[in-house]
């Protein structure tokens, strides 16, 4: 018997998103008491992390969920990237990634969050050592030396309960660090995303594109579904306050201004599908544990959405974490020591601050319009593009195989002996 309060749970995840969906699927394999408190049920309408937009898994993250078992039920509605193209608009620099020069079949894959939330919800079902308690939110809650203690607001209830350890996954406004006074570092962009479906004349041919603009990068990911092989997933960077306005076009004159940003690499844009906005900003905890408490996902980082790398690093959070836990586990330790979970915030440290520093600078760098920083970044992706163990590094950290991987990242089973359907 490992040493610990016994408490109602061994482990309670805060946040049923798609990184704290995960995150308790990685532990279930596990002999331990798992609950998952969610705000929203998965199928709502208003659920955040299953919405229409599309995430672009990296090649790592891939071998995350193959590791998991859950990759063939994913494989079937995801749409690989073959190659990626980085430009600037107006300018010259240009870098391509293709998956044949790195030796892959993919370099990632584009999959809907819907589908992604229906598989992590349906696979989450059939493991009988994990509690959803949904819709429910976390109202109160205190740390002791053997145990954490939340109330619980359950509809009709509160609920006190008690684990040895707590992972918020609960997202950039974590409630979890706003009650544990878990200070953050944080940055406006003052851009927003808008998020919608498009469909052009050409197909996409599996490429991935990220067009750098004045206004911030614009992202055509690959996202084909059964009624519609050409689509893709948008995310366009537009300046704070002009949201509305963009939201606003009619169709028409949302594909034209598109088309006029983005160019005719994929023909003409010829359907949009729903839109949406999202505030960006940068948001990281200065705390990423503390006794019988760790932050994963974008609790403990929101990044922002340049390079596609939010979702991927949460999932290296989730392999790490898991990894920490399973070995704690076998050797009958205390899995909410601080002394153990120190060795999760250290693991992850290198990743998460060069995952920052590589967005934020591409944020900051290709939203700069003076012409000394436009020609030395065109520079740069020209450098990419021509210099081998440059490029090499790049793809490297995109795909997620950058620095000491947990068994999950290179595609082993989190307990050596389990084995997968």
């Amino acid at each position: 018997m490992s040493v610990g309060g016994q408490g109602d749970f061994d482990i309670l995840i805060v946040g049923g998103g798609m990184v704290g969906a995960t995150m308790a699927y990685a532990l279930s394999v596990l002999p331990l008491r798992i609950g998952v408190v969610e705000a929203v049920s998965s199928g709502a309408a208003s659920q955040p992390s299953y919405d229409d937009r599309a995430i672009a898994l990296a090649y790592g993250s891939a071998k995350i969920f193959e590791a998991m078992g859950l990759w063939s039920r994913l494989a079937r509605y995801a749409s690989p990237i073959n190659k990626i193209h980085v430009s600037d608009r107006g300018h010259f620099g240009v870098t391509r990634i293709d998956s044949a020069t790195e030796g892959v079949s993919a370099l990632g894959y584009v999959v809907e969050n819907r589908v992604m939330g229906a598989v992590l919800v349906e696979a989450l079902a059939e493991r009988g050592n994990v509690e959803m308690i949904c819709p429910a939110t976390v109202t109160a809650m205190s740390i002791d030396d053997n145990l954490a203690r939340l109330e619980i607001d359950s509809a009709t209830l509160i609920r006190n309960v008690s684990a040895r350890l707590v992972i918020a996954a609960d997202g950039g406004d974590s409630a979890v660090r706003r009650l544990l006074h878990i200070p953050t570092r944080s940055w406006d962009y003052n851009q927003c995303a808008v998020i919608a479906n498009i469909t052009p004349a050409r197909h996409h041919q599996g490429v991935a594109y990220e067009r750098f603009t004045d206004t911030g990068p614009i992202a055509m990911l690959p996202s084909a579904a059964a009624d519609d092989p050409d689509r893709c997933s948008l995310v366009w960077t537009v300046r704070g306050g002009d949201e509305q306005r963009v939201l606003g076009l009619s169709d028409e004159a949302f594909l034209a201004e598109l088309q006029q940003r983005f160019g005719y690499r994929l023909g003409e844009l010829c359907k949009v599908g729903r839109r949406s906005g999202y505030p960006l900003r940068l948001v990281s905890a200065k705390e990423h544990v503390r006794p019988r408490l760790a932050l994963i996902g974008n609790a403990a980082h929101t990044l922002h959405p340049i390079a596609g790398q939010g979702f991927n690093l949460g999932l290296r959070d989730v392999a790490a974490l898991a990894q920490v836990v399973a070995d704690a586990t076998a050797s009958g330790q205390d899995i909410g020591t601080t002394a153990l979970l120190q060795r999760y915030a250290e693991w992850r440290r290198g990743d998460h601050c060069k995952v920052v520093g590589f967005t934020d600078t591409l944020a900051r760098l290709f939203s700069n319009a003076l012409a000394p920083v436009a020609l030395l970044r065109n520079a740069g992706l020209v450098a990419v593009d021509l210099v081998p163990p440059l490029k090499k590094v790049v793809t490297r950290q995109t795909m997620g195989l950058a620095g000491r991987l947990p068994r999950l990242a290179m595609g082993l089973p989190l307990v050596r002996s389990e084995h997968h359907s």
